[in-house]
């Protein structure tokens, strides 16, 4: 299964489970985390969700081999949610949501931070938007949430240099709540999905409605403008040559 989902005392857990792929995203791990938001968004058992993910990695981003597809493969099919319907599950989730990053966290494995209501790190994890080696635009709506969440120069840093970023790093730019020990960080993000679990769901959802609901125009529209910009740079040159880069290195 590409992601596991284990509930206990109304948190519920999402775990990206590639590890092999260290939990890059293809089509049916967006299907699949996507649907598993929308169940829990509904389920008056579930206050709280945390994504996390599976042995060495939180997540590497998309695909580059189903990047590759998509781009030269008349074939390929899309899931039924895919990357937009992921994004969008993720800005309409109700309830809050946690991110434990466990590992390296890449693209999707970066910006996802842009919707947690609090996100932990491990202090031994590093994240990297490398949009700009992969000649491709921002995603997520990350050109508007990461400017908003940590500044407009630490997310031109972030946007613009695709270096990684260690865990003292994000914590400084405001990017995470939380800087834990590997082995802690299950706990700690446990101990403080409990206090939010324990609190009434109304409420909870009441308080994060009110904080996200002002920004919700100017999220669609970020998607919109890296959606179009996404499409133009897809498959031009600095995009085709990272590909094949990548696709060197894979048989090499």
């Amino acid at each position: 299964m590409t992601l596991l989902i284990a509930d206990d005392n109304r948190v519920r857990t999402l775990t990206l489970n590639r590890p092999q792929a260290l939990n890059a995203f293809n089509e049916a791990l967006y299907d699949a985390t996507a649907q598993a938001l929308h169940a829990a968004a509904d389920d008056p058992e579930v206050a709280v969700v945390v994504i996390t993910g599976a042995g060495r990695a939180f997540s590497a981003g998309q695909d580059l081999t189903e990047m590759q597809a998509r781009i030269t493969d008349p074939d390929f099919t899309s899931g039924t949610h895919g990357f937009p319907g992921l994004v969008d599950a993720l800005a309409a989730f109700p309830k809050p949501l946690i991110c434990a990053v466990n590992g390296i966290g890449l693209g999707i494995g970066a910006t996802i931070l842009g919707y947690a209501d609090l996100a932990f790190m491990s202090s031994t994890a590093r994240l990297k938007c490398p949009f700009t080696s992969l000649g491709v635009a921002p995603e997520a709506a990350s050109s508007y949430l990461l400017p908003q969440l940590i500044g407009r120069q630490n997310a031109a840093w972030l946007l613009m240099s695709s270096e990684w970023v260690d865990a003292a790093e994000a914590l400084r730019m405001g990017l995470i709540f939380k800087v834990c020990e590997p082995a802690d960080l299950d706990s700690e993000v446990r101990r403080h999905a409990e206090v939010l679990a324990a609190k009434p769901i109304p409420s909870l959802i009441a308080v994060k409605q009110t904080m996200t609901e002002p920004l919700r125009a100017e999220v669609a529209a970020a998607n919109k403008r890296e959606i179009a910009f996404f499409a133009e740079l897809m498959g031009a040159a600095a995009n085709a040559e990272a590909l094949a880069k990548f696709q060197r290195g894979r048989s090499g």
